[in-house]
């Protein structure tokens, strides 16, 4: 179990680590979630559910659909920030129909997938004001008082500690959670 601060590869492994059998693991998480890919090989047999390209919000709206499809399953939705920001309502829908959705934000504050693919299209060097389009701080977002605020029990997670004791307590507690895992 990693230990000290969380970066992608210790949210990645922490999580394949916890992750029960049978869970349904949505990814969305985008660049922050690429040590998952490694770690879960080892993890438990699961389902996993991943972007395919072209899309961002599908994780919050395909994990309520995974939840309601599967009742009896852990849904974990591994998220991005910005597109959850996408389909945010998804939480409210989570909270009213009591789904056993866990979900993990990777708050890095960024539509960072932008900021790449703005790179790859040729723009090493962007302006301040188009940077700013791809910035999630101003105003900064609280995860933790959006998931309350719609229903959903929510915690903050800074550490490696922090994030194996909030996603163990959210595998014991049926219903919805969200954890905001800082990075």
């Amino acid at each position: 179990m990693p230990q000290g601060p969380l970066d992608g590869g210790a949210v990645g492994t922490v999580l394949s680590l916890l992750q029960p059998e049978g869970a349904i693991v949505v990814d969305e998480s985008n660049t922050s979630g690429l040590g998952y890919f490694q770690a879960a090989a080892a993890a438990p047999p699961h389902t996993l559910l991943t972007l395919t390209g072209g899309s961002i919000g599908m994780g919050p709206a395909c994990a309520v659909g995974a939840a309601i499809a599967c009742p009896d399953r852990t849904v974990i939705n591994f998220q991005g920030d910005g597109g959850a920001m996408y389909t945010v309502q998804s939480l409210w829908t989570q909270a009213r129909e009591r789904l056993h959705v866990i979900t993990l934000v990777c708050a890095n504050r960024s539509y960072r997938i932008l900021q790449i693919e703005s790179s790859r299209a040729g723009v090493s060097t962007p302006r301040p004001k188009a940077l700013s389009l791809t910035e999630l701080d101003r105003p900064r977002l609280d995860w933790v008082q959006i998931a309350q605020g719609m229903g959903v029990p929510a915690s903050r997670a800074d550490s490696a500690g922090s994030l194996q004791r909030a996603i163990s307590g959210a595998i014991a507690d049926p219903g919805p959670h969200l954890i905001e895992v800082v990075l």
